[in-house]
């Protein structure tokens, strides 16, 4: 595969694994489960099982695993077309899918900041 298709597919299978990392590890939709893993992590009796449950609170940790996941269903390699390929890949999936995740969160707050700030302005504006 052409290096300039490799790069595209870099930062094409990226957002998957952001999204899928930022998904488990902060939306609502997983709040119940994340809990259960946030409180087994800190009260676990083992090193093993309190660092297994942090693996789903944290999405820098997440997006390993959901890397490997990708790179096991996808057969995505960079640079070179042997085991190393994937390692290369996986550690340059990992970086890109967290600048996404970087990006959204900035782009979140500025978007809930935005928000509070309307809804201020529009109680001081029924206040007079």
């Amino acid at each position: 595969m052409p290096l300039g298709t490799q790069i595209a597919y870099l930062f094409i299978l990226a957002i998957p694994i952001a999204c899928i990392a930022w998904t488990v590890t902060h939306e609502e939709v997983f709040r119940e489960p994340r809990e259960f893993c946030v409180k087994c992590s800190e009260e676990g009796k083992s090193l093993f099982q309190r660092k297994f449950f942090y693996l789903f609170t944290c999405e820098y940790c997440f997006s390993h695993y959901v890397t490997v996941f990708i790179l096991i269903l996808t057969d995505y390699k960079l640079i070179m077309p042997d085991w190393r390929g994937y390692i290369i890949a996986g550690f340059a999936l990992v970086w890109i899918a967290n600048q996404y995740m970087s990006l959204y969160g900035y782009l979140r707050i500025d978007l809930k900041k935005e928000k509070i700030i309307a809804k201020k302005e529009e109680q001081d504006s029924n206040e007079d």
